[in-house]
């Protein structure tokens, strides 16, 4: 009949059992448990963000409030199963839960820890990912000073751990380290900013190019250009994805050979042009979401072969303590779709020689196999503890590769790679053709060459501090035509009232801020560190920028008249404060609650402290300050920094919605409210958002749209609207919350539309 819906897919594929089981990457006896795994679905698994001064506060919310409520919890007649810490990432930040959506969906309780996970997601305090997933970023052991590569980023869960490692103490606004995720997907990039955006950094920037070419940039050190290499690189290459068969089902009916033959070459070139960018010294880690040797101990032993001692494993067997790995393998045959097997190059028949390369084989000198120590490689199988399959590799780099040994050669080539980067890429077989010794004869053309492009290009840029995107055409082939960075000059006019009005310490770096507009009015100001500034215009040329920088500053339509037209912006109010010397006001946690629960409260419903300070301050943008106090313990325990406007008879925070629910949750504030009212409200909001949107005029940039939404909202809320007093009512509480945050749905609702094609072809977690 019509009632059985779709057929459910079977979870049988004999070619994959016939090949892992030949391959013996199982250990002996545990066939069974592997392949029942497998056939499990895979448990959800969050990751509190670590770096936020908060994080222990979210945690600590997290045990006592919803786990707690769920220990005695049934659901249909069964018990519903505890989330557990996993137990070899650090600091109990890391969890998984077998609990279902459906099943979260069943009761009250859960559905109000499903709205939590949701909502602190969407701060940037919960990060919903993989375990397994979890494990590249941690094996790099990132400081903050390190300039870090991620090369094939998107989604962005991995990015997300490797900005938080950088930002590891709260205390200092700019690390002199740096993450720059690429991605070839143009699409997959807005999924990457979106990732990104969450954690409010000025040290990461989205870039789109194809990993396996991407180019050498160059830095500025004490007036001279140098090749930037890089301390970390981390690269999570596209792969077959039989790791992920819990979660991809539909890997078990198209599971082949033939989708790790097709990428290994693939693999290889990105993994080659990883280590040339390389620095010495520098550590990266190799992944996939594979077990098939060909995409892993393969390219891993095809790489140490030509790096000629340039490149050793690191042994990380006592990393992660708590994990269960098994070795890598040193022994493997190639097996066609047909199920044909190959255990040499030599036995590959001509007309396969196209499909199967040398590279896929093992190495057959037991000297040479036994230097590489393959075995320190990891592999994680799924029955082990209950995760997805994964592989990782971590490589060091002892010295450069040998065929890019003549460091300053590389410095002159940079010019010619500048226009041909893609070219030059293409029309290589293995990502090492990319830095090739050229005859020596064409070489003072080329210097020469070099030596004009940089001047113009450095002149240029030091006149407008502009860093459009590369005007080769290529480049514009695909994707959207990015807004150039527009740095802002020493002596704009724009920041003396700024400057003056917030009183901003002397070390503020004012050359760091930047607009993405060329001419006409400034209405954003974002701000990027001084070492990713220095990346940006030593290489607009030659590189596709996404998206850099976070916001600071928004202009104010009526904001000249309150001594300043740019009002500060919640997005990067913690990377400003430790800079800005006035306008701040020291809050009470009762006064916290009140600016988060309503609209535009009268003065006279804060603290007496409180209103004391604001007596004497002139009216426009504040800063609202919360100190925790260590002797009233059952307070929130972790300072809060909120933007706030002050008018003629009140005081508001401007937060968007997530950040408030956030903050109240950590306050013990109820915030959950029935599902079905949020989703009429939410309707109801998209409604008046689309309706504003279409009377925008055309042209503007997203945040020039959320910019005219924030001022209207002000205008209709005015200083004499409504004041209701703190409701206890859940309901309530959200429903004064709901219309606070249009503008920053409205920026969001851009990027998860663009987020909605993203090309799931090879998969990636």
């Amino acid at each position: 009949g019509w009632g059985g819906g779709y057929p459910e897919i079977v979870k049988e594929n004999e070619l994959f059992e016939r090949y892992y089981r030949e391959l013996g990457i199982v250990p002996a006896g545990e066939w069974g448990a592997f392949m029942a795994a497998l056939r499990e679905p895979l448990p959800a698994t969050l990751r509190i963000t670590g770096y936020r001064s908060h994080a222990k506060e979210v945690l600590h919310c997290l045990k006592e409030k919803y786990f707690r409520e769920l220990q005695s919890l049934e659901v249909d007649g069964q018990k519903v199963e505890m989330p557990q810490p996993l137990g070899w990432y650090p600091e109990e930040l890391a969890w998984h839960t077998n609990l279902s959506r459906k099943i979260l969906r069943k009761s009250p309780q859960l559905e109000k820890f499903h709205q939590f996970l949701v909502s602190e997601t969407e701060c940037g305090n919960i990060s919903r990912q993989e375990a397994v997933s979890m494990i590249p970023p941690l094996l790099l052991n990132v400081n903050p000073h390190h300039k870090i590569l991620d090369m094939c980023a998107a989604p962005g869960s991995k990015t997300a751990q490797l900005i938080e490692m950088l930002h590891a103490d709260m205390n200092v606004p700019f690390p002199k380290g740096f993450v720059i995720a690429n991605d070839v997907d143009n699409k997959r990039c807005y999924l990457l900013v979106h990732q990104a955006k969450r954690l409010n950094s000025p040290c990461i920037m989205v870039v789109n190019h194809d990993a396996s070419s991407i180019p050498n940039l160059q830095i500025d050190v004490d007036g001279r250009k140098e090749v930037l290499f890089y301390d970390r690189i981390l690269c999570d290459v596209p792969c077959s994805g039989d790791g992920t068969m819990r979660k991809n089902i539909d890997v078990w009916k198209k599971w082949t050979t033939q989708n790790s033959l097709q990428l290994h070459g693939l693999q290889l070139r990105i993994a080659t042009r990883g280590v040339e960018q390389l620095a010495e010294g520098g550590r990266m880690v190799y992944s996939t979401c594979s077990l098939n040797p060909i995409e892993n101990e393969a390219v891993i032993a095809s790489l140490l072969e030509k790096s000629q001692g340039a490149l050793e494993l690191a042994d990380v067997s006592s990393e992660l303590p708590g994990l269960k790995r098994m070795p890598g393998i040193t022994k493997w045959k190639v097996m066609l779709k047909d199920g044909q097997w190959f255990e040499e190059w030599k036995d590959v028949p001509s007309n396969r020689q196209t499909q199967i390369r040398p590279t896929m084989f093992p190495v057959k000198d037991e000297e040479k196999l036994k230097e590489m120590n393959l075995e320190r490689c990891l592999r994680i199988l799924p029955h082990h503890q209950n995760t997805g399959g994964f592989f990782v590799a971590v490589l060091i780099k002892k010295s450069p590769m040998p065929w890019n040994k003549r460091q300053p050669k590389v410095h002159q080539k940079l010019p010619q790679r500048t226009g041909d980067s893609e070219v030059t890429a293409a029309n290589s077989d293995n990502g090492s053709e990319c830095i090739t010794e050229e005859p020596t004869l064409a070489e003072n053309e080329e210097s020469k060459k070099m030596q004009e492009l940089q001047n113009s290009d450095t002149e240029q840029s030091k006149k407008e501090g502009v860093c459009g995107p590369p005007p080769s055409k290529k480049m514009k082939l695909f994707g959207f035509k990015e807004d150039p960075f527009v740095f802002l000059p020493e002596d704009d006019p724009l920041f003396l009232p700024i400057q003056k009005f917030y009183a901003l310490d002397p070390s503020f770096p004012k050359m760091n801020l930047l607009t993405r507009t060329q001419e006409g009015k400034k209405r954003q100001l974002y701000m990027v560190s001084k070492e990713l500034r220095n990346v940006l215009l030593n290489n607009s040329e030659k590189m596709k920028v996404i998206n850099t920088g976070i916001k600071v500053w928004s202009r104010n339509s009526d904001g000249e008249q309150f001594g300043c037209a740019f009002r500060l912006a919640q997005e990067g109010i913690y990377t400003l404060y430790p800079f800005i010397h006035a306008r701040i006001i020291n809050v009470c946690i009762e006064d916290v609650k009140i600016l988060l629960t309503q609209e535009n409260p009268f003065l006279s419903k804060f603290s007496s402290e409180t209103q004391k300070k604001v007596k004497d301050m002139a009216m426009g943008s504040i800063v609202l300050k919360y100190d925790p106090d260590p002797e009233k313990p059952d307070d929130l325990q972790c300072p809060i920094v909120l933007c706030g406007w002050q008018g003629k008879t009140s005081l508001r925070a401007f937060v968007p919605k997530n950040e408030r629910l956030h903050y109240l949750r950590m306050m013990g504030v109820e915030v959950f409210k029935a599902k079905r009212k949020e989703e009429e409200s939410e309707s109801k909001a998209a409604e008046e958002v689309q309706h504003r949107l279409a009377q925008t005029e055309e042209g503007m940039d997203v945040e020039d749209k959320e910019h005219d939404l924030v001022t209207k909202m002000e205008a209709e809320i005015g200083e004499e609207s409504s004041h209701t007093p703190v409701e206890s009512s859940a309901m309530e509480v959200e429903n004064k919350i709901e219309d606070l945050d249009q503008s920053s749905k409205n920026a969001n609702n851009h990027v998860s539309q663009e987020s909605k094609d993203t090309d799931t072809s090879n998969v990636k977690d």
